[in-house]
């Protein structure tokens, strides 16, 4: 869906943008692709150096039905020279309002921006904000960032609440939620699950699937640590780990030394049009993420699980950060201390015991994504803000 409503032009200024791959950059490009293409310039930094970089950023850039005008850096922040190319650039192209695509930093330039025209200033908040809200010199920037836009976004409870501190109180007043959205007619219960079970050879066997790059925060170690206590309950039972990262090898270096390596299945990176059908083939989706580094590291909401819902699986999420805002406990899933392997196990192995508990959480989820959680509706909010 396009929205075609008369809508003030917009600069939208990022350095999370295509084909840098990453949450933040699909949750810019998909918001982006629904509003209307003739009022939108992005303004992004590069992706990598050399030429195959450029080649590719050049590539995507020309597929694209609005326009994207690159810096020569990788990575924007908000110096005399960049503010000065966003400014050139909403005169230029006419824009009357600004989104930040991520408020820190680049919402330091909210200022000049406003001198030059702009009317409507929007920042984007992710987890990396709630961290910068705990220290004195970053909560300090951020307080201002608040002050010199009109609204600043957030994902969910945990980071309104974590940053909203850090900001004046009627800075905070102002703060909307917008979080990523779900594409339910990507993420559906019909989603090819079963012909990658096929490929698999776990077509008779119930599978619990974590879907998500390999890092420590995410908690695949805790699920690793779990399968034994399951597969005592659940003896056929296969943990499906989905994606990659600099992890991996001390996951199955994990699996090895506790024992369950026959019981572990590692993809590694998969291609994100796979990535639904990956969903589609859990029986369960876990993945119980932990907060890390005395609370820098931590999960800003978690959309994976709520694509899980979507696919129709119910979830076993950690307890870090927004994750909890994610899942409706007790209807979609269930919230476990993320470092809890016997939590995460009695969880996962009540779900692959009760077939119909299993069906009912993922109607329920699927449901509530449909209710809340459609790219199309936080679009439309997207939209109203500007």
């Amino acid at each position: 869906m396009v929205l075609s409503a008369a809508m003030d032009k917009t600069l939208i200024v990022t350095n999370d943008f295509p084909p840098r791959p990453g949450g933040i950059q699909a949750f810019l490009h998909n918001m982006a692709l629904r509003l209307d293409p003739e009022h939108i310039v992005v303004y992004a930094s590069t992706w990598k150096r050399g030429r195959e970089g450029a080649e590719a950023t050049a590539a995507f850039d020309a597929e694209q039905p609005f326009t994207v005008v690159r810096d020569r850096t990788t990575m924007l922040l908000p110096t005399p020279r960049v503010t000065r190319r966003a400014v050139g650039l909403l005169r230029e192209h006419g824009c009357t309002s600004v989104w930040f695509g991520a408020a820190a930093p680049l919402g330091l330039m909210a200022p000049a921006l406003r001198r030059a025209g702009a009317r409507r200033l929007v920042a984007t908040t992710h987890g990396h904000e709630a961290g910068w809200a705990q220290l004195p010199g970053s909560r300090q920037l951020l307080r201002r960032i608040g002050e010199g836009t009109d609204t600043i976004t957030y994902l969910g409870e945990y980071t309104r609440s974590r940053i909203a501190a850090a900001l004046t109180p009627e800075a905070a007043g102002r703060m909307v939620q917008l979080p990523p959205g779900v594409d339910e007619k990507t993420f559906h219960p019909g989603s090819g699950g079963e012909a990658v079970r096929e490929r698999l050879g776990l077509t008779d066997r119930p599978v619990v699937v974590c879907v998500s790059r390999l890092v420590p925060r995410k908690g695949q170690d805790t699920l690793i640590r779990a399968m034994p206590a399951i597969l005592a309950k659940v003896p056929d039972a296969v943990l499906l780990i989905v994606g990659g990262g600099p992890y991996e090898q001390d996951l199955r270096k994990l699996a090895e030394t506790t024992g369950v390596a026959a019981s572990v299945r590692f993809t590694g990176p998969v291609p994100w049009e796979e990535l639904p059908a990956h969903h589609g083939a859990g029986d369960v989706f876990a993945m119980p993420c932990r907060t890390r580094r005395g609370g820098l590291d931590v999960e800003g909401l978690g959309i994976v699980y709520l694509e899980a819902s979507a696919t129709g699986l119910p979830v076993v999420a950690g307890d870090s950060g927004g994750a909890p805002d994610a899942v409706l406990d007790g209807e979609t899933g269930w919230v476990v201390r993320g470092g809890s392997p016997e939590e995460c196990a009695d969880r996962v192995v009540t779900l692959l015991q009760d077939p119909g508990l299993r069906r009912r959480m993922g109607e329920r989820g699927r449901d509530w994504v449909e209710e809340r959680w459609r790219w199309d509706l936080l679009a439309d909010r997207l939209r109203a803000l500007l």
